[in-house]
């Protein structure tokens, strides 16, 4: 098992910037590839940005540029930098671990099996 758990959340003004931690525990060797994750009512929750055990990382078009998803496998400790947020991106960002390496990092949310609880973004125009 893989514990994970998100901090950074918060509310900023459109154009600022936050980013997002996620420290794993447990079983972490068993981590092939990591994700961030976010979900607004009613609607599925949308894989945003991952990256492999080696390093390379993917992006979904909506936060291109704007996002950097990045590791410190010292540390166990997965970051997500927002910058230039819109008030688009508000929502409930999860971390997310998964065994499955580059298959599940082309974004398949239903290839992660472990997930925090989930950290509030709220972007205001």
């Amino acid at each position: 098992q893989v514990q994970l758990v998100e901090s950074g959340g918060g509310s900023v003004q459109a154009g600022g910037a936050l980013k997002l931690s996620c420290v794993g525990s447990g079983y972490t060797y068993t981590i092939q590839c990591m994700g961030w994750f976010r979900q607004t009512p009613g609607k599925e929750r949308e894989g945003i940005a991952t990256i492999l055990s080696r390093g390379s990382t993917n992006y979904a078009d909506s936060v291109k540029g704007r996002f950097t998803i990045s590791a410190d496998n010292t540390n166990n400790t997965l970051y997500l930098q927002m910058n230039s947020l819109k008030p688009t991106d508000t929502a409930i960002y999860y971390c997310a671990a998964s065994p499955m390496g580059w298959v599940a990092c082309l974004l398949r949310t239903s290839l992660f099996h472990s997930w925090g609880q989930g950290t509030q973004v709220t972007v205001s125009s």
